[in-house]
């Protein structure tokens, strides 16, 4: 499970920006979608669903039954969904990935490649932990909007080592559905304490569990005109599924 959380930290680098010397990098000011990949050097891959607009992101994991993700920068709030529940946690140093915990240390533009059928520049990055304890580095290829369609990190703390690589593809440029940065109707709010594991990623057991004694205690809804539609919000998450979904296998 930490590599795991460890992967789905680094999966949201590439829905918000580093920091250069505590002034963040401009916001990517058109609409987009994309299919995300990333991948480790233990062998381990897992797969996303990505949507953007002004300030907003979304990112889906797992299919229906998985887990999504939406950043709202303009409320500065992350939401985390998955079943019919959502938890809300404030965008702070702790929160989205915790960039705001690095110096970037080095940044240069080493030259123009293509990825994927787009063109794009190349970047260097490399950073530091501002308390010491752990650094980045890698390379960024990004669009001339600014889509980052292309990364290959590798992250350092103490004497662990983890490489991480990702690129996006099926990428269209194109409005964007306002509902997709929103929680859906239906939709109960829970406490994040209990929820919440190592590094402040999302607890999927205690998940689990939450969404499965809610149910229980809900009178049956099959006979409702609607039950086509909320049985598929109340299909029990199953955990080991959405694994699979989450990692391709």
């Amino acid at each position: 499970m930490k590599l795991l959380r460890h992967a789905m930290m680094w999966s949201c680098v590439m829905l918000a920006p580093l920091t250069v010397s505590a002034a963040p990098l401009p916001d990517v000011q058109v609409d987009y979608s994309a299919d995300s990949t990333m991948e480790t050097e233990g062998g381990m891959t897992m797969k996303s669903r990505i949507y953007h607009t002004a300030n907003k992101d979304r990112m889906e994991m797992g299919g229906s039954d998985g887990m999504t993700t939406i950043i709202r920068k303009d409320k500065k709030v992350m939401w985390q969904l998955m079943g019919d529940m959502y938890m809300e946690m404030p965008m702070n140093d702790s929160t989205i990935s915790g960039t705001d915990a690095f110096e970037i240390v080095e940044q240069s533009e080493v030259g123009q490649e293509t990825v994927n059928g787009m063109k794009t520049t190349k970047s260097k990055v490399v950073a530091i932990k501002k308390d010491g304890s752990g650094k980045f580095g890698g390379f960024f290829w990004t669009t001339k909007e600014g889509i980052t369609v292309k990364m290959d990190m590798l992250s350092k703390e103490g004497d662990k080592k983890m490489r991480m690589t990702s690129q996006l593809t099926n990428l269209k440029i194109e409005k964007q559905n306002p509902a997709l940065f929103e929680i859906p109707d239906g939709y109960t709010k829970n406490d994040m304490g209990a929820m919440m594991g190592e590094a402040g990623m999302p607890n999927l057991e205690e998940l689990r569990k939450n969404a499965e004694q809610r149910r229980a205690g809900r009178k049956q809804a099959s006979e409702n005109k609607d039950s086509g539609k909320s049985g598929d919000r109340d299909l029990s998450v199953d955990v080991n599924k959405m694994m699979k979904g989450l990692f391709g296998k």
